[in-house]
């Protein structure tokens, strides 16, 4: 079944946060309605410039939707976003 919903973890490897992070929440804040929870970690705790961070979202859609949000990700300039579903 095509639409069926299914559940995902995304995640998401930010190379320089203070450049990238606008534009991720972007994406992010355009695809809330997929977003069950999100966990935003800092690779490098004392880092001040340039810093890389980890973003992992758990999202509940279409395959479609799943595909389509982590291809919108993996777009951006210094992102690399893997999506993972968990059901089928």
């Amino acid at each position: 079944m095509l639409n069926k919903k299914q559940l995902a973890a995304i995640t998401i490897l930010v190379k320089d946060r203070q450049k990238h992070s606008n534009e991720v929440q972007r994406i992010l804040t355009d695809s809330g309605h997929l977003i069950m929870a999100r966990l935003g970690v800092n690779l490098q705790r004392a880092c001040v410039e340039n810093c890389a961070g980890l973003i992992v979202i758990a999202v509940e859609g279409t395959k479609k939707e799943i595909n389509d949000l982590t291809k919108k990700l993996n777009k951006l300039y210094g992102i690399v976003a893997k999506a993972n579903i968990m059901t089928d």
